[in-house]
């Protein structure tokens, strides 16, 4: 099969796409994740994995990586709006509220544009906590896989 008749199969395409479109994703981060995302990062601020120190600090407790939060981002992109086939260009973050252990975090990305010619969406990001109050924002751009009309060969 053809490379470019799997893409066409899987992938979606930058026709499927108009700026306002949204969608969301929820995750409850657990303390396992926490764990593996200090396995994975070597970030062990007290901030994350102290309760006495945290519990010293404005914030009263332990409160989530700011990029483990964020990390929902990527799952957005790649999940769902793109999708599948999509490349992930650029993320900014402004980081507004901690998000503790346990808490549901929603994600949600609306297209702000779509430029056709380059295969680019612009979106709104944000992850919003339980109380609906925004904990992070920022703007993604994400690309559009395109077919090469090469053969996998």
């Amino acid at each position: 099969m053809r490379c470019d008749t799997i893409l066409a199969m899987v992938a979606a395409r930058i026709d499927d796409f108009q700026p306002g479109q949204h969608a969301t994703f929820s995750k409850t981060f657990t303390e396992e994740d926490v764990r593996r995302f200090i396995e994975i990062t070597g970030d062990t601020n007290p901030l994350h994995v102290d309760e006495k120190f945290a519990a010293k600090t404005q914030f009263g407790h332990r409160v989530l990586h700011g990029m483990l939060t964020a990390s929902i981002f990527s799952t957005m992109v790649g999940m769902f709006l793109p999708g599948s086939g999509a490349i992930y260009r650029s993320q900014t973050l402004r980081f507004l509220l901690p998000v503790a252990i346990g808490e549901t975090v929603t994600a949600h990305f609306v297209v702000r544009s779509v430029d056709r010619a380059k295969h680019r969406l612009e979106i709104d990001s944000w992850i919003e906590n339980e109380a609906g109050q925004r904990v992070i924002e920022g703007t993604c751009e994400a690309g559009l896989l395109r077919p090469t009309g090469k053969d996998e060969g």
